[in-house]
């Protein structure tokens, strides 16, 4: 490997670990988990009540203020709703998909169990029930503001099936009708429409997940004269601080162990929403669209009392409403964060942004799609993975056999480019010209070692996202790995550092065998740190990421091997054919009498 190369390379690889440690953001790392993680995911509770946080006598922080001043606002606790004395009654609809637990109190979703999903690994079983979500804190659809409140929050059930229900207060009549891919209905008519008396409508309750790579995230598009664009909350505006947003786990709080920094009062997001989200790493909860135009959102993000860093633990949101119309029609979605489930979710472009593929996003898409179609016809997403490394190795054979031979004619080269060296050190710019020239003559490019890292590159950041984020890796199990979308972690009660994971060191070893093989135009020195140097780097980088990850890096690089093989003994055997075949001459008899 010339000079060249290796600065690329190295260069390449810096751009690899900044990516995978800064730029793909949400992984919280030093967080520690809550002392039941699983009852985290499955019940969905949060530690005080976001209806009252999110109701118009809450104070608020608006969007421009500075994060200072929402940290001082942080520590003022919201007020409790007093709670209707009327007995509260639930009814449930329910499909083969999703079942809903309807409260009179608000006439709003209370509970939702998602059936397709286990609530642990493994099959779902009396032991191992569906994963449940408790929206009693924050019930999705239920309408906030000064009317609503005490009494006037209390419904009658006035009519119910499998899939809707009817409820009435006397402010207003309202249906809820459950419908196909986990969308629920809203359907209300209010007796005294208004055009200055708003209201706020909740979206929900969102809470961490139980995972080590778990995340929590508030996503919307705003619209704009150009007809809108996604914002990643956790990146952008007032919750910025509060939200899981990079290696630190969350952005702009990191070495935050308590102090004003506990339950946020609303964080106001003004603006027209055409869509909000409240998500954490498999699972969302979204207003889809509405009949009636919004004015923005508020927010507030839960801290975990129980870790000794700042961890949020859940994130509610209200959309605010300008007025109160004769009607209104609004759509939520409660359940997985799935790319096929989002594309078309609230028109136009949908919410497919929640994914976050982000600038990957064209190369994401056709990712899932495979994983999925490799998926029928053996229901295993370990072996999907196998199948979708096998695809993509062979689209990038040729480049890469391409370059394998590239390298070793470089190699080849190496006396006749270390002469024109030696015989031109002292004039550089003829130098240059007489190496150029003997690329030319010879059909070499310099650079043609780290062509196939420039290409793969791309491809690999987006399986990284891809790989982390879906929700069809959740517990999916593949030979001894439990969980494809977490690190092994084999022995972790007895060993240190999150267990033995085997795969990241067998991607190391792989890596290290791939280098060894690969034509090198360096010195001794120059080879051997790429086969130590480079291998040791990626296990550290790698031994905490998603087993899938490293399933995949590690399979890519068998196949290297075995490419760069086949080259050898292609190559070999074209050299074998090319020595001419040495023929005794016949023997006169004259030459037998006197041999």
């Amino acid at each position: 490997m010339n000079k060249n190369e290796k600065i690329i390379c190295f260069v390449l690889a810096a751009v690899l670990a900044g990516y995978l440690f800064f730029g793909s953001g949400k992984q919280d790392r030093q967080a520690a988990p809550s002392d039941n993680p699983a009852a985290a995911e499955s019940s969905g509770s949060v530690n005080t009540n976001p209806v009252a946080a999110t109701s118009s006598t809450s104070s608020v922080v608006s969007a421009s203020a500075p994060v200072a001043a929402a940290a001082e606002k942080a520590a003022e606790k919201p007020v409790e709703p007093v709670k209707p004395s009327t007995p509260e009654l639930t009814v449930t609809v329910s499909n083969d998909y999703v079942s809903l637990e309807l409260s009179s109190w608000g006439a709003a979703v209370k509970k939702a169990v998602l059936k397709k999903f286990a609530c642990g690994r493994g099959e779902i079983s009396s032991e191992n029930p569906p994963l449940e979500f408790d929206f009693s804190a924050g019930k999705i659809g239920e309408l906030l503001g000064g009317q609503f409140f005490g009494e006037g929050a209390v419904f009658k059930l006035v009519e119910s099936s499998p899939n809707h229900a009817v409820f009435t207060n006397g402010l207003v009549a309202r249906t809820i009708t459950l419908k196909d891919d986990y969308q629920v209905v809203f359907k209300d008519v209010f007796s005294k429409p208004s055009d200055s008396a708003g209201n706020k409508m909740s979206v929900g309750v969102m809470t961490m997940g139980a995972g080590e790579n778990d995340q929590l995230s508030v996503d919307s598009w705003q619209m704009n004269s150009d007809g809108g664009e996604v914002v990643h909350h956790c990146e952008d505006g007032p919750l910025k601080p509060y939200l899981v947003s990079g290696f630190g786990g969350c952005s702009g709080c990191s070495g935050s162990s308590g102090g004003a920094f506990n339950d946020v009062n609303p964080l106001e997001y003004n603006g027209f929403q055409k869509w909000i989200a409240l998500k954490n790493r498999f699972f969302v909860t979204a207003l889809v669209s509405s009949s009636e135009e919004n004015n923005g959102f508020s927010a507030v993000v839960y801290k975990n009392n129980k870790s000794k860093e700042y961890r949020p633990e859940a994130v509610s949101a209200a959309v605010r409403f300008g007025s109160v119309p004769a009607e209104r029609e609004t759509v939520f979605y409660v359940g997985p964060k799935k790319q096929s489930l989002l594309w078309d979710l609230g028109g136009g472009e949908g919410m497919r942004e929640v994914m976050e593929f982000g600038m990957w996003s064209w190369i994401c898409y056709p990712i899932v799609y495979l994983l999925n179609l490799f998926h029928g016809p053996i229901p295993n997403y370990g072996v999907a993975i196998i199948l979708l490394t096998v695809l993509i190795r062979l689209i990038f054979w040729p480049l890469t056999r391409k370059s394998t031979l590239g390298m070793r004619k470089m190699q080849e080269i190496q006396p006749k480019l270390k002469e024109i060296q030696k015989q031109f050190k002292d004039n550089p710019q003829r130098l240059q010209q007489e190496i150029w020239m003997l690329y030319r003559t010879e059909k070499v490019n310099p650079l043609s070692s780290c062509l196939p890292m420039l290409v793969q590159i791309p491809v690999f950041i987006a399986l990284f996202n891809v790989l982390r984020t879906t929700v069809e890796l959740r517990y999916a199990s593949f030979l001894w790995i439990p969980d494809l979308s977490e690190p092994e972690g084999l022995f972790k009660e007895v060993l240190p550092f999150g267990g033995l994971n085997i795969l990241p060191i067998l991607m190391a070893l792989t890596m290290a065998v791939q280098s060894a093989l690969t034509p090198s135009t360096g010195d001794a020195s120059q080879k051997k740190m790429m086969v130590v140097f480079m291998p040791m780097m990626m296990l550290v980088m790698f031994y905490s990421f998603p087993a899938a990850l490293s399933l995949y890096w590690t399979l890519s690089q068998v196949m290297s091997i075995v490419q760069m093989w086949m080259i050898r003994r292609s190559t070999a055997k074209k050299q074998d054919a090319l020595v001419p075949e040495i023929i005794d001459p016949p023997k006169t008899r004259q030459m037998r009498r006197h041999g």
